[in-house]
């Protein structure tokens, strides 16, 4: 057991190596201010929608609301196959172009969705996010400004989820939150393809230069990451970060642990499929290191003394991760998480070892939809 113990520990020493380096990255990207030069880029939001009709009415007017010329942008929501009243929210707004989508026994709607509301745009950049989420006023505004400055070709953007007081939803907040820290140190350093479906842009023209979602497309999910590793091959150095909490887009969480695992089955699901070797080699030792945790608690019912080694992993990998911790919920303003780091630590490890094991074996609910 005591190779065991070795193995352990060289994989918490690189996984601290990973962290810390995270944490540097994410603290070196400069937050991105606005400027008020008269914009000309005309933009295309797409939306896909399936039975969103508790969230939809309220994207909607706040897109409606952005400071953004409402001349040099359109709102093109496509439906799913929704069964609500979705589609009847959506023919509220006039101005909103519906589109109801046709095809059907498909295995990715969302990329099928997408890939016709960017058929029917006519803006030279098109940023997508979901039905239930919420930007800010100058949401608009500081993508089209990053874009010109930094003559962006494809753009992730920080996505936060607005929670209650409840353990699922705080957790979900927490662990999102890393995520998204991940998300713009990993772009930063040119690490791995990483992004965010619910707050995205890239050039039209890009996205047709990488033949869309073609050898994708069968995937059901991976519209956003996956398309972002595409066009990072064709446009090196042109995909960045937007660091902006005035570009922050809010999400609503999971309301219930079934659907939580859902969706991170959905989203480990696509890992087998990543052409990007650099975050399969990442996901490898997360992976690893958290199973690490379930291998030195399973050996504490023969060997006790394991159990001190699990208790002293769980202490060392909340101190690697608290620098980089605090550093991101400072940013989203949520510095109120970082006394619960440490004790979320075993729900974190249960749930990545579950959803990454099912994510590659498994089916999932997606929408009212079995998905494998």
């Amino acid at each position: 057991m005591i190779i065991i113990l070795y193995i352990i520990f060289t994989f918490f020493i690189i996984y601290s190596i990973l962290i810390i380096s995270y944490w540097h990255a994410w603290k070196s990207i400069p937050e991105f201010v606005s400027s008020d030069h008269i914009q000309q880029l005309k933009i295309s939001i797409i939306i896909p929608a399936r039975n969103e009709e508790e969230n939809i009415g309220q994207l909607l007017q706040a897109l409606q609301n952005q400071t953004y010329p409402s001349n040099l942008f359109e709102i093109i929501v496509i439906d799913d196959h929704s069964t609500d009243g979705t589609a009847a929210i959506v023919q509220q707004f006039p101005s909103v172009k519906l589109i109801h989508l046709k095809d059907d026994n498909i295995n990715s709607y969302k990329k099928k969705a997408i890939e016709t509301g960017i058929a029917a745009a006519t803006g030279d950049m098109i940023v997508t996010t979901d039905a239930d989420c919420i930007p800010k006023l100058p949401w608009l505004q500081i993508m089209a400004d990053f874009k010109n400055k930094k003559e962006s070709v494809f753009i992730a953007a920080p996505v936060l989820y607005n929670c209650n007081s409840s353990i699922l939803q705080v957790f979900q907040a927490m662990d999102f939150m890393v995520l998204q820290g991940i998300t713009g140190a990993s772009v930063n350093m040119n690490l791995h393809s990483m992004c965010n479906g619910a707050n995205l842009a890239y050039e039209k023209k890009a996205f047709y230069a990488v033949n869309g979602f073609q050898g994708i497309d069968s995937i059901a999910s991976g519209d956003d990451m996956l398309l972002m590793h595409k066009i990072w091959k064709e446009y090196p150095g042109k995909v960045h970060y937007l660091k902006s909490k005035d570009s922050i887009v809010v999400t609503q969480p999971m309301k219930t642990w079934k659907g939580f695992i859902n969706q991170r089955i959905r989203w480990a699901s696509k890992a087998k499929k990543y052409h990007d070797k650099r975050i399969i080699a990442v996901l490898f030792l997360v992976y690893v290191f958290n199973l690490s945790f379930l291998v030195l608690a399973v050996a504490g019912f023969w060997y006790q003394q394991y159990w001190l080694y699990l208790g002293a992993l769980w202490i060392l990998k909340t101190i690697a991760e608290l620098p980089f911790f605090i550093s991101v919920s400072k940013f989203f303003d949520k510095k109120w998480a970082v006394k619960w780091l440490f004790f979320f630590q075993p729900l974190h490890v249960l749930y990545t070892v579950i959803s990454g094991l099912l994510g590659q074996t498994g089916k999932y609910e997606w929408k009212g939809r079995s998905v494998k």
